[in-house]
Protein backbone atom coordinates (compact mmCIF):
# COMPACT_ATOMS: atom_id res chain seq x y z
CA UNK A 1 0.00 0.00 0.00
CA UNK A 2 3.37 2.19 0.14
CA UNK A 3 4.32 1.87 -2.76
CA UNK A 4 1.37 3.20 -4.81
CA UNK A 5 1.75 6.54 -3.29
CA UNK A 6 -1.42 6.57 -2.02
CA UNK A 7 -1.41 6.75 1.28
CA UNK A 8 -0.68 4.44 3.44
CA UNK A 9 -2.80 2.52 6.24
CA UNK A 10 -4.20 4.91 9.05
CA UNK A 11 -2.93 2.20 11.06
CA UNK A 12 0.38 2.30 9.94
CA UNK A 13 0.50 5.68 8.97
CA UNK A 14 1.74 7.54 12.28
CA UNK A 15 4.61 5.05 12.19
CA UNK A 16 5.39 5.46 8.88
CA UNK A 17 5.36 9.24 9.31
CA UNK A 18 8.09 8.65 12.82
CA UNK A 19 10.14 6.61 10.07
CA UNK A 20 10.23 9.46 7.19
CA UNK A 21 10.96 12.01 9.90
CA UNK A 22 13.68 9.84 12.14
CA UNK A 23 15.55 8.45 8.24
CA UNK A 24 16.40 12.11 7.70
CA UNK A 25 18.84 12.08 10.16
CA UNK A 26 19.38 8.57 11.22
CA UNK A 27 19.29 6.43 7.35
CA UNK A 28 19.47 2.71 9.00
CA UNK A 29 16.28 3.39 10.90
CA UNK A 30 14.35 1.63 8.24
CA UNK A 31 10.01 0.97 8.72
CA UNK A 32 10.69 -2.15 10.03
CA UNK A 33 12.10 -0.38 13.16
CA UNK A 34 10.12 2.43 13.45
CA UNK A 35 6.88 -0.29 13.35
CA UNK A 36 8.49 -2.20 15.96
CA UNK A 37 9.49 0.35 17.75
CA UNK A 38 5.82 2.25 18.33
CA UNK A 39 4.24 -0.92 18.99
CA UNK A 40 6.25 -1.70 21.64
CA UNK A 41 5.36 2.38 23.16
CA UNK A 42 1.30 0.72 22.03
CA UNK A 43 2.14 -2.68 24.32
CA UNK A 44 3.15 -0.21 27.59
CA UNK A 45 -0.26 1.47 26.72
CA UNK A 46 -2.19 -1.42 26.37
CA UNK A 47 -0.60 -2.79 30.33
CA UNK A 48 -1.46 0.87 31.59
CA UNK A 49 -5.62 0.48 29.73
CA UNK A 50 -5.90 -2.81 31.32
CA UNK A 51 -3.88 -2.12 34.24
CA UNK A 52 -2.57 -5.50 33.90
CA UNK A 53 0.01 -7.83 32.06
CA UNK A 54 -0.35 -10.75 30.37
CA UNK A 55 2.09 -13.21 28.79
CA UNK A 56 0.22 -12.91 25.46
CA UNK A 57 1.82 -9.00 25.37
CA UNK A 58 5.09 -10.46 25.66
CA UNK A 59 3.93 -12.77 22.67
CA UNK A 60 2.92 -10.15 20.88
CA UNK A 61 6.01 -8.36 20.90
CA UNK A 62 7.54 -11.17 19.07
CA UNK A 63 5.33 -11.19 16.39
CA UNK A 64 5.77 -7.03 16.21
CA UNK A 65 9.21 -7.87 15.92
CA UNK A 66 8.86 -10.18 13.53
CA UNK A 67 6.62 -8.38 11.46
CA UNK A 68 8.97 -5.62 11.48
CA UNK A 69 11.59 -7.89 9.70
CA UNK A 70 9.30 -9.06 7.37
CA UNK A 71 7.95 -5.40 6.23
CA UNK A 72 11.43 -4.39 5.34
CA UNK A 73 12.08 -8.07 3.24
CA UNK A 74 8.83 -6.97 1.52
CA UNK A 75 9.23 -3.10 0.94
CA UNK A 76 12.84 -4.06 -0.95
CA UNK A 77 10.64 -6.72 -2.75
CA UNK A 78 7.97 -4.09 -4.11
CA UNK A 79 10.62 -1.22 -4.49
CA UNK A 80 11.80 -3.25 -8.05
CA UNK A 81 7.98 -2.73 -9.08
CA UNK A 82 7.45 0.14 -11.18
CA UNK A 83 4.87 2.03 -10.37
CA UNK A 84 4.02 4.34 -13.53
CA UNK A 85 0.76 2.67 -14.84
CA UNK A 86 -2.30 4.40 -12.54
CA UNK A 87 -3.64 0.63 -13.17
CA UNK A 88 -0.49 -0.99 -11.54
CA UNK A 89 -0.78 1.31 -8.28
CA UNK A 90 -4.47 1.34 -8.06
CA UNK A 91 -4.11 -3.11 -8.22
CA UNK A 92 -1.08 -2.44 -5.33
CA UNK A 93 -3.31 -0.41 -3.42
CA UNK A 94 -6.17 -2.73 -3.40
CA UNK A 95 -4.55 -6.07 -2.92
CA UNK A 96 -3.15 -4.49 -0.29
CA UNK A 97 -5.80 -3.91 1.60
CA UNK A 98 -7.42 -6.52 1.08
CA UNK A 99 -4.62 -8.38 2.08
CA UNK A 100 -4.48 -6.68 5.32
CA UNK A 101 -7.78 -7.24 6.21
CA UNK A 102 -8.26 -10.40 5.47
CA UNK A 103 -4.35 -11.01 7.89
CA UNK A 104 -6.57 -9.03 10.99
CA UNK A 105 -9.51 -11.30 10.39
CA UNK A 106 -7.49 -14.30 10.70
CA UNK A 107 -5.56 -13.27 13.90
CA UNK A 108 -8.90 -12.34 15.73
CA UNK A 109 -9.57 -16.06 14.83
CA UNK A 110 -6.78 -17.54 16.70
CA UNK A 111 -4.88 -17.25 20.19
CA UNK A 112 -1.28 -16.26 18.45
CA UNK A 113 -1.05 -13.14 19.82
CA UNK A 114 -1.33 -10.70 17.46
CA UNK A 115 0.44 -7.21 16.47
CA UNK A 116 0.17 -4.37 19.40
CA UNK A 117 -2.52 -2.28 16.60
CA UNK A 118 -4.87 -5.95 17.10
CA UNK A 119 -4.19 -6.54 20.39
CA UNK A 120 -5.19 -3.38 21.65
CA UNK A 121 -8.64 -3.22 19.84
CA UNK A 122 -8.92 -7.01 21.34
CA UNK A 123 -8.57 -5.73 24.61
CA UNK A 124 -10.04 -3.13 24.70
CA UNK A 125 -13.85 -4.40 22.98
CA UNK A 126 -13.17 -7.50 25.65
CA UNK A 127 -12.98 -5.55 27.91
CA UNK A 128 -15.74 -3.22 27.65
CA UNK A 129 -18.08 -5.78 26.11
CA UNK A 130 -18.11 -3.92 22.62
CA UNK A 131 -18.39 -4.88 19.23
CA UNK A 132 -14.64 -5.64 18.25
CA UNK A 133 -15.49 -4.66 14.78
CA UNK A 134 -16.63 -1.10 15.91
CA UNK A 135 -13.69 -0.86 17.88
CA UNK A 136 -11.48 -1.41 15.45
CA UNK A 137 -13.03 1.34 13.12
CA UNK A 138 -12.80 3.99 15.89
CA UNK A 139 -9.45 3.06 16.69
CA UNK A 140 -8.23 3.81 12.78
CA UNK A 141 -9.32 7.18 12.61
CA UNK A 142 -8.33 7.99 15.56
CA UNK A 143 -4.98 6.73 13.96
CA UNK A 144 -5.80 8.63 11.04
CA UNK A 145 -6.23 12.13 13.14
CA UNK A 146 -2.74 11.11 14.87
CA UNK A 147 -1.70 11.07 11.48
CA UNK A 148 -2.61 14.34 10.19
CA UNK A 149 -1.29 16.00 13.63
CA UNK A 150 2.03 14.59 12.95
CA UNK A 151 1.84 14.87 9.22
CA UNK A 152 1.73 18.62 10.17
CA UNK A 153 4.01 19.06 12.87
CA UNK A 154 6.76 17.24 10.86
CA UNK A 155 6.48 18.73 7.64
CA UNK A 156 4.70 21.55 7.45
CA UNK A 157 0.88 22.63 7.95
CA UNK A 158 -1.44 21.22 5.20
CA UNK A 159 1.54 18.80 4.07
CA UNK A 160 0.15 15.29 3.77
CA UNK A 161 2.98 12.92 4.60
CA UNK A 162 1.96 9.17 4.02
CA UNK A 163 -2.10 10.24 4.27
CA UNK A 164 -4.11 10.60 1.44
CA UNK A 165 -7.20 9.74 -0.35
CA UNK A 166 -6.29 6.17 0.03
CA UNK A 167 -5.48 6.71 3.80
CA UNK A 168 -9.31 8.20 3.93
CA UNK A 169 -10.84 5.53 2.24
CA UNK A 170 -8.92 2.63 4.31
CA UNK A 171 -9.99 4.32 7.81
CA UNK A 172 -13.69 3.83 6.90
CA UNK A 173 -12.97 -0.12 4.66
CA UNK A 174 -11.01 -1.52 7.02
CA UNK A 175 -13.32 -2.36 10.26
CA UNK A 176 -15.44 -2.96 7.38
CA UNK A 177 -13.68 -5.60 5.37
CA UNK A 178 -12.44 -7.68 8.71
CA UNK A 179 -15.87 -7.84 9.30
CA UNK A 180 -16.99 -9.13 6.44
CA UNK A 181 -13.72 -11.46 6.20
CA UNK A 182 -14.85 -12.88 9.40
CA UNK A 183 -18.11 -13.80 8.53
CA UNK A 184 -16.83 -15.42 5.20
CA UNK A 185 -14.20 -17.55 7.21
CA UNK A 186 -16.66 -18.32 9.90
CA UNK A 187 -19.28 -19.26 7.50
CA UNK A 188 -17.02 -22.06 5.85
CA UNK A 189 -14.06 -22.95 8.52
CA UNK A 190 -14.95 -23.72 12.15
CA UNK A 191 -12.50 -22.20 14.44
CA UNK A 192 -11.41 -23.94 17.53
CA UNK A 193 -8.44 -24.47 19.57
CA UNK A 194 -6.62 -27.63 18.58
CA UNK A 195 -4.15 -27.35 21.58
CA UNK A 196 -4.30 -25.60 25.19
CA UNK A 197 -2.04 -22.98 24.66
CA UNK A 198 -4.97 -20.38 25.30
CA UNK A 199 -4.77 -21.23 29.12
CA UNK A 200 -1.37 -19.90 29.10
CA UNK A 201 -2.32 -16.29 27.80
Amino acid sequence: MERPAFGVSMVVAPAYILHLKISEKLPFFSFGMTEYTVQALLLLLTVLVMRKAKLSYLFSLITVVLYGFVLDGFMALVALFPMGHISLRLTFYIVGMLFCSTGVSLLFHTYISPEAYELFVKEISQKRNADIHKVKTLYDCASRLISILLSFAFFGFWHFEGIKLGTVVCAFLNGFLIGCFSKLFERFFEFKDAFQFRKLF
